[in-house]
Parts: structure tokens; sequence; C-alpha cells
């Protein structure tokens, strides 16, 4: 679907306000000291996978394209709005075999790492996450990528840039979205930082609305992104972890 562009704009102020605190910044590096390399973006993703009497079963993960995983040392940084109270949490995690912590999805070109680690991590040193998440609900159907076609719509990417000074802006962008054979993609390259950051599209949602979707995530590409989309996420996380569903 495409937008004119007073109500992308629209779209894209509503987008930081709903869930500018579900994205982190991650980066690569090869050993603690050296320079981090390969920035990118990280979302939270709950996923329902049952409803029981006391309540919805949910599985959250940490999100982001598996081209950003497969380091020795990765960093995840905490940004202060996504932490409390202020002031306790420091301002990254290291993680030592950066690879081992992420359920690798490499025919969807995906990373998903559970985040009862993170939440652990928290826990031992006195702060709690305050985060959004990108709900079950809010994630695109099968229905909603197929309807995607070669015309382009608007598609808003919500990302952490990099700063001439090494900061990690919160940035969303407004974009063209197309399908290409089987493949959906962001037609324009994308500045560093924005690889692994969720995808948003909208449909018509009764007389004059529109509902916001997220259409999956940034896939690294030359001259325009691939988007690692819902559907196939969808299926390749329950296929990997249908042992503990």
């Amino acid at each position: 679907m495409l937008l004119d562009p007073e109500t992308e704009n629209e779209v894209a102020y509503e987008l930081c306000q709903l869930l500018g605190r579900a994205i982190l910044p991650v980066s690569q590096l090869d050993r603690p000291g050296d320079a981090s390399r390969d920035a990118g973006t990280a979302f939270f993703f709950n996923e329902l996978v049952g409803v029981t009497d006391d309540g919805d079963v949910v599985h959250e993960y940490l999100l982001t394209a598996d081209a950003l995983t497969r380091a020795p040392y990765g960093k995840i940084g905490l940004r202060p709005s996504v932490t409390e109270p202020a002031g306790v949490a420091s301002d990254e995690i290291l993680m030592p075999d950066f690879s081992a912590q992420w359920i690798h999805l490499p025919e969807v070109g995906l990373a998903a790492m559970p985040t009862g680690g993170l939440h652990g991590h928290a826990e031992d040193r006195g702060w709690r996450w305050r985060t959004q998440q990108v709900t079950d609900g809010v994630a695109a159907r099968a229905d909603d990528i197929a309807g995607i076609g070669a015309d382009p719509g608007s598609a808003f990417v919500l990302a952490l840039g990099v700063g001439a000074d090494g900061s990690r802006p919160l940035e969303a962008v407004i974009e063209r979205l197309v399908r290409d054979g089987d493949e959906v993609r962001i037609t324009t390259e994308l500045p560093p930082g924005y690889v692994g950051a969720p995808v948003f599209g909208v449909q018509a949602h009764g007389e004059g609305e529109v509902a916001l979707r997220c259409l999956g995530l940034v896939l690294p590409g030359a001259g325009g992104h691939p988007i690692a989309t819902f559907d196939r996420i969808r299926t390749a996380l329950a296929e990997a972890t249908a042992g503990y569903r």
C-alpha cells in the first residue's frame, strides 16, 4: 500500500512512539578490546505459541540478521530508555561465544536469541528491562506478505543508525517495498546500522484507517535489501523450537 507523504510522516512518528524501545544496537568483534564491526539492529519479538486457562503462552526472542551473529564476541547496546532504574545498567553487554547465543536460521537469514539470559543478566546486576516488543498480533501473517506486489508500497524501517561519533541514534526512515519474484525487497540501499532492523508496512483497515504490520527484518544487500518476512520467520522458528513449545 502506497501512502501519501503526509500520512507516511505520521506513521513514522507513531512508529517511534509505539516501538522505539523494541530495538537494540548489536555489533560483532573478534576479541575484547577490538573495535566493533558490522553494526546492526535487533528487536524484541513476542511469539504467541498457545493459550491456556491461565492466559497466553508467549516466547520472547531478540531477532536480527544471521550475518550479524557469527563472530567470537558480540555487543548488545543498552540505551538508557530500555533499562530501569536509571543509571544502574552499563552501556552494553559484551557476549563471549556470541554465535552460540543464537538460534541460527540461515535458510531465512535470521538469528533468534531466547531472552531468558538477557533477563537473568539484568536481574543479577540489579536492573530490569523496560522495553516494547513487536507482538504476535503486529507481526505479518502469510496473507499480509502474499498481498505485497510488484508495485512499490510504503515501507518504514525502525533502526539505530551509526552517527559520525559512533552514537546509535533512533531513526525511522520511509522507503519503498516491492515483490521481486519470490523475494520482498527494500528498493534502496540503507545506511550503516540498519541490517537486522524491523520493516513495517500498512494495510487498509476499515474506512480510511490503516493497520500497521511488521513485515520482517532487513537482510544484507547491495543496491537494495531483501527482507526476511514473518511468514518464513514463523515457520522456521516453529521447526527449530519444536522440542520445547
